[in-house]
């Protein structure tokens, strides 16, 4: 497959013009505990719900002169000069601080004033609008915009020449700015519709592209997309060539229900699980993707934010540490064994399901990664009270499920994979209740590293229990990030075939999630994951899931289909004895623009060198002929790669001779990386150019750790060296070997005669490197 990053929206992507303020670019922030979201009934309206928990929560309603969410080729340019400008729209609202009250809707704008220095301007919108305080016309023209509260005494010119965002500022009625609860959650809402943005600076240039249907899927996440209209999630998606299911996760901080108990928010049924919000948000999203022609796979886990989960629900160590994760704020975990626990849980499936039937959906769910949480130092968190009670005499002490375990632990792990697989049975039921006569297709997404973790073996017994094996769901699906982003994808296809070999599903029953990278500084991550992508289609899987949607727009990411049927390759030699003659060219691309002056500028398009061979002098008699005819006709002449022995260069030594275990640096050791690529270095210093090595000699592979040969390893199907056990933090790992070039005929005919050769003139065959396809 093909991939790419594309580093920034430029001028040659912008391909249409939208009308600034369009509906579906403006977002909603706002700090916890308070929800709200903002979603697009039609193309010039949009909606925000929003519910309140503190007197001094407030929601901003956000227009950003530079587009920060979308993909780079998808993106409306960045233009901060807002005069010109006119926007005109219908207000109304219900549950929030009217527009003539004290606090009511304000438009701050945020930039800088014509002398350069920073600004911002509040506009009072009761001041441009016609009506009632609920339900009136606004109309702003940003030429002539004053902020302060009473005009004209209080006017305060606004320079809109140079804006970096404005919003529009929604607060309960009860607002004053103090802090503490409110007595009950206050729920509110605002829509501006009829928008009519107009004048010379009312048109935006935005990204257009739309991506070829490719054959990866995309994943997405309710809690990095609360604050987008469900319009933009779905046209991203689309645009950018993902088609069949998104698998989107509900998340475990944005969805829920809030109610005060014990002085502090916990979670809450009253009125149901879900929040207004979130229901107006998913209602959207599932309206959205049944227009665009997408299914949606609906995947909920037992995660939830720990601020919000009441203690006796949460997963606890033997000494009554609660289990959290590594997020900060953290998250928790739910206990498997808590009945009130699991029945919301189930009450949260049938919201979701609920939304999936209404909008006509086919109904597809996952339960996300449900586990016993292990936290540092092997802690075992399966010491809760609901737990313990429901185990009884089977639960027994586990200081470190690392290492050997006697038979009563062993037990017990046992027994909470019980607990676990009833639990995830339960929830199931749960959904599949609430579908109805639509059906429903269940889903199990289990995360690799941590249930088939090589240091704690016996956790499986656990969090991977024989009752989920098939036909427990209908679809099994696996993620391993942590593995492929860590160098250490070698370990997916033993983890792959443990889980089936444990649960019985084939890889047809199969889907794999490959991603995700949590930091934009670390997009170079995404070589990996594609290359992971890609072998798990090799390997057959139903369906791979980029995750997610989210991180693809903040990176670049762009995938797409195709090189694979231009790179098809026969893990076949070339015949040697005609190849030893070959004629070589190392070529690189090159782009020289020359000045009138003799000043050149060049651009290297290349980071490798690409080769060229001309196979023609090694052709000598009619046996060659015969030879070299019947393997081009099996190439599908310049249809099929194939390998190549480069006569001159074809080994790690640097002098040319026998490889030996020292000759070229793979890499160094990190504790947990054992599998490391094979390169050739050429050169040195700043100029030094590091050549991929992904076709080996089968048996020439020698490897050293440390200074110390080994033949604890293997050579992976992509040519890589895959240690039996990772080297430690430093450690040299390197390696000698004979290797192959992939190169295909360069061209779809092949002429040689008799004449030809008798006569002492050469044949040409010529032959080209292509990049290795995979």
């Amino acid at each position: 497959m093909g991939w790419a990053l594309v580093a920034a929206a430029e001028p040659h992507h912008r391909k249409g013009w939208v009308k600034r303020f369009d509906p579906r670019f403006w977002t909603v922030d706002f700090a916890r505990p308070m929800m709200a979201s903002v979603v697009t009934p039609d193309t010039q309206t949009l909606r925000v719900e929003a519910v309140f928990h503190n007197r001094e929560d407030l929601a901003g309603l956000i227009w950003e002169a530079e587009d920060r969410w979308d993909h780079p080729l998808l993106a409306y340019e960045t233009r901060r000069d807002f005069r010109h400008t006119q926007l005109r729209f219908r207000w109304r609202s219900g549950g929030i601080k009217p527009l003539d009250a004290l606090h009511g809707p304000t438009l701050t704008i945020e930039g800088r004033d014509a002398a350069g220095n920073p600004r911002a301007w509040y506009v009072r919108l009761w001041n441009y609008a016609v009506g009632s305080a609920e339900d009136a016309v606004v109309s702003l023209d940003f030429d002539t915009l004053a902020g302060g509260f009473l005009l004209p005494g209080e006017a305060d010119p606004v320079w809109a020449g140079d804006v970096d965002r404005m919003f529009i500022s929604l607060v309960a009625p009860t607002y004053d700015g103090s802090a503490g609860l409110l007595a009950a959650p206050a729920e509110g809402w605002a829509e501006m519709s009829e928008m009519l943005c107009s004048g010379s600076g009312s048109v935006l240039a935005i990204g257009d592209a739309v991506l070829p249907e490719q054959g990866l899927g995309i994943a997405a996440g309710y809690d990095d997309e609360y604050h987008l209209t469900p319009a933009r999630v779905v046209r991203q998606a689309i645009h950018l060539g993902y088609r069949g299911d998104i698998v989107h996760y509900v998340g475990m901080s944005h969805f829920m229900r809030l109610a005060v108990t014990g002085g502090a928010l916990k979670v809450g049924v009253a009125g149901g699980a879900l929040n207004a919000p979130c229901t107006a948000w998913h209602r959207a999203f599932a309206a959205a993707c049944r227009a665009a022609g997408l299914g949606v796979i609906w995947s909920l886990s037992y995660e939830l934010f720990d601020a919000y989960c009441p203690e006796a629900w949460k997963q606890r160590d033997s000494a009554g540490a609660p289990a959290l994760t590594g997020w900060a704020p953290p998250s928790t975990l739910l206990s498997p064994a808590h009945a009130e626990a699991m029945g919301w849980l189930q009450l949260v499936a049938r919201g979701f399901v609920a939304i999936a039937v209404e909008a006509g959906l086919a109904v597809k769910f996952q339960v996300g990664e449900p586990w016993w949480w292990v936290g540092e130092g092997g802690r075992l968190c399966a010491y809760d009270a609901a737990t313990t009670a429901m185990l009884g005499s089977a639960s027994v002490a586990i200081a470190d499920v690392r290492g050997a375990l006697t038979a009563p632990q062993r037990a017990m792990l046992d027994a909470l994979g019980g607990l676990l697989a009833a639990s995830t049975a339960a929830l199931v039921a749960a959904a599949r209740d609430e579908a109805g006569a639509a059906g429903l297709a269940s889903h199990l997404l289990v995360y690799l590293p941590t249930v088939l973790d090589a240091a704690a073996p016996e956790v499986r017994r656990a969090n991977v229990p024989t009752a989920w094996a098939a036909p427990a769901f209908d679809v099994l699906q696996l993620e391993d990030y942590d593995w492929v982003t860590g160098g250490c994808g070698a370990e997916t296809a033993g983890a792959r075939a443990a889980m089936a070999e444990r649960l019985g599903y084939p890889a047809h029953e199969q889907h794999y999630f490959s991603g995700f990278v949590l930091r934009g500084e670390d997009r170079a991550h995404w070589a990996a994951i594609a290359d992971a992508a890609d072998a798990a289609r090799a390997a057959g899987v139903a369906r791979t899931f980029i995750w997610a949607l989210p991180q693809v727009a903040r990176d670049g990411f762009v995938h797409f289909d195709g090189e694979d049927a231009v790179q098809a390759y026969d893990a076949v030699d070339f015949p040697l004895a005609i190849g030893r003659e070959a004629m070589v060219v190392t070529e690189f691309s090159t782009q020289i623009v020359s000045s009138p002056s003799g000043h050149e500028q060049r651009a290297s398009e290349w980071a490798e060198a690409r080769m060229r061979y001309d196979a023609g002098p090694g052709v000598r008699s009619e046996s060659d002929v015969r030879a070299l005819a019947d393997f081009f006709r099996a190439r599908r002449g310049a249809a099929r790669a194939f390998r190549f022995r480069d006569p001159f260069d074809h080994g790690s030594a640097a002098d040319g001779g026998l490889p030996g275990p020292g000759d070229q640096l793979l890499g160094v050791g990190d504790g947990s990386r054992r599998q490391f690529a094979l390169v050739k270095r050429y050169g040195a210093g700043d100029a030094m150019q590091v050549r991929s090595i992904r076709l080996p000699v089968g048996g020439s592979v020698r490897v050293s750790v440390d200074g110390i040969e080994t033949a604890a390893f293997a050579v992976t199907d992509e040519g890589e060296v895959l240690l039996d056990a990772p080297p430690g933090p430093g450690i040299a790992v390197r390696a000698g070997y004979l290797f192959d070039v992939p190169v295909r005929f360069a061209e779809d005919r092949l002429e040689v005669s008799r004449a030809t050769f008798l006569a002492g003139e050469l044949a040409s065959v010529p032959l080209v490197e292509v990049r290795a396809p995979w």
